[in-house]
């Protein structure tokens, strides 16, 4: 990049507003400046709060680094690899650049390939497609439905949800050693759960996939945020993970790892950026050469902003420090569980145990509530986002709540009404940008719906529990 575009970002990333404050001892180090931390909300009881949002796994804030960086970039944007004006050159710098920053965040191996896509979803449907045919593939029924779905193609083996890390280890082991050792096989495994927040053994479980002739993807959407992830260091294949769970908005993801079922299969699109040479041959049809690159997946304009905001939000948290993060995450975890123990009428959601090492994602029931309607009151009446359902885990959450796994249910609230029973749970979660002040105020908002109930009156309107305005 010139200098006149690469000062504007450097000075944008240095500004004072995008710096944590320092701090002695970590856990009490100030969060990182995030987009929306002054953004006030209504209450049906009257009046206006700040809004404390808790809901980080579902998609996290953009830090405001992030937003200044892209801020700066803005008037320089131009359509990249294609270009011969000095936007698109500078913007292909840039797009390029971001690749390689990932890859050093990612701390990939030689060789690796990091492809642009659009989410964690898009990310584990491309790699389902370029798996070899007779791929065997096996996945934890403890795993995100971006995980569970996307093998269409493929042999899969869903595993039973193990209730140590010890036993998904040797679950996946015995499942491993039934298999034909001679054809290609994949493992699907989280990093930190979804639900629980729970971290996942990912060295042993790919030291197992290996033994057996295996691969394995690691999906880090709730990962990468919270803890740092190496692809060297854990020793997996591939490792996937989206832009608007690490702090990056624009609807971007990254698969990043191995580059030979990648180069091996046909581009996850067809089109311009995939293919190198097109010519028509005499029958009338088109012979194609595609691209042996990351490219090869990346057809069409890619989404440079949402690439640039991956690659900001990296240099961000590398910079901040994952000892420091991951500190004073632990700080606000205990903070929740401790104040979340003193209600004996709440259940909180495990598989590993209460001791487990974990992000700041934890899921909950209320003995007596709707899960919806406690959900909805902690956002009408003190202005609180946290997420009611089975998170797109369906299988895990039926599990967990002790249900029938054939039991109907939703992504969002099921439909019933405030008071009764229904088969989903409650999802607080944070991370580097919460204030200590929002864990705090929603400990408190959970003691106080438990003791005194709702002040405010609620229906169901599509599914859903909402306060009742009529």
């Amino acid at each position: 990049m010139s200098a006149r575009p690469n000062t504007a970002v450097e000075t944008a990333a240095a500004a004072d507003s995008a710096a944590p404050v320092e701090s002695a001892d970590p856990c009490c180090a100030a969060p990182l400046p995030v987009l929306g931390q002054d953004v006030t909300v209504p209450l049906v009881t009257g009046g206006e709060v700040t809004y404390a949002a808790l809901d980080y796994a579902a998609s996290a804030p953009a830090l405001q680094r992030v937003w200044d960086d892209v801020a700066a970039y803005a008037p320089y944007y131009g359509s990249v690899h294609r270009g011969a004006g000095y936007l698109s050159q500078l913007s292909t710098d840039l797009f390029e650049n971001s690749r390689a920053t990932v890859a050093e965040f990612l701390d990939c191996r030689p060789g690796d390939q990091v492809v642009f896509t659009r989410s964690t979803t898009d990310s584990l449907n491309l790699l389902a497609q370029v798996v070899p045919a007779g791929c065997e593939v096996f996945v934890f029924e403890t795993e995100h439905h971006a995980s569970l779905l996307p093998w269409r193609d493929a042999h899969v083996t869903y595993l039973d949800a193990p209730r140590t890390p010890q036993q998904a280890v040797e679950t996946l082991e015995r499942a491993l050693a039934d298999r034909d050792p001679h054809g290609p096989a994949l493992v699907c495994v989280t990093g930190a759960s979804n639900v629980t927040g729970e971290l996942w053994p990912v060295r042993e479980l790919a030291a197992a996939a290996h033994a057996h002739g295996a691969r394995i993807v690691l999906d880090a959407a709730q990962l990468a945020p919270h803890h740092p992830v190496s692809v060297r260091e854990l020793d997996v294949d591939w490792v996937a993970f989206s832009g608007h769970k690490l702090y990056a908005p624009f609807g971007s993801g990254v698969l990043a790892g191995r580059a030979d079922w990648l180069q091996d299969s046909e581009p996850y699109l067809a089109g311009g950026g995939a293919s190198r040479k097109v010519a028509r041959r005499a029958d009338g049809g088109v012979d194609v050469e595609w691209h042996t690159t990351s490219a090869r997946h990346e057809a069409g304009s890619p989404n440079v902003i949402g690439v640039y905001s991956i690659a900001s939000a990296c240099k961000a948290l590398t910079e901040a420090g994952f000892d420091s993060l991951v500190a004073r995450e632990r700080h606000l975890i205990a903070k929740v569980r401790e104040g979340l123990a003193e209600v004996p009428e709440v259940r909180v959601l495990s598989l590993f145990g209460d001791d487990a090492p974990r992000v700041g994602v934890i899921s909950f029931v209320v003995e007596g509530w709707n899960s919806s309607h406690f959900a909805a009151a902690l956002s009408a009446e003190y202005g609180i986002g946290v997420r009611d359902g089975l998170f797109c885990a369906h299988p895990l959450v039926r599990t967990l709540l002790g249900s029938d796994p054939q039991d109907p249910g939703e992504c969002g609230a099921p439909e019933a009404a405030p008071g009764e029973r229904s088969l989903n749970a409650i999802r607080v979660s944070f991370g580097a940008g919460t204030p200590d002040e929002h864990v705090e105020r929603f400990v408190g908002a959970v003691k106080e719906l438990v003791r005194d109930g709702a002040q405010w009156k609620y229906r169901t309107e599509d599914g859903r529990c909402v306060p009742d305005r009529g």
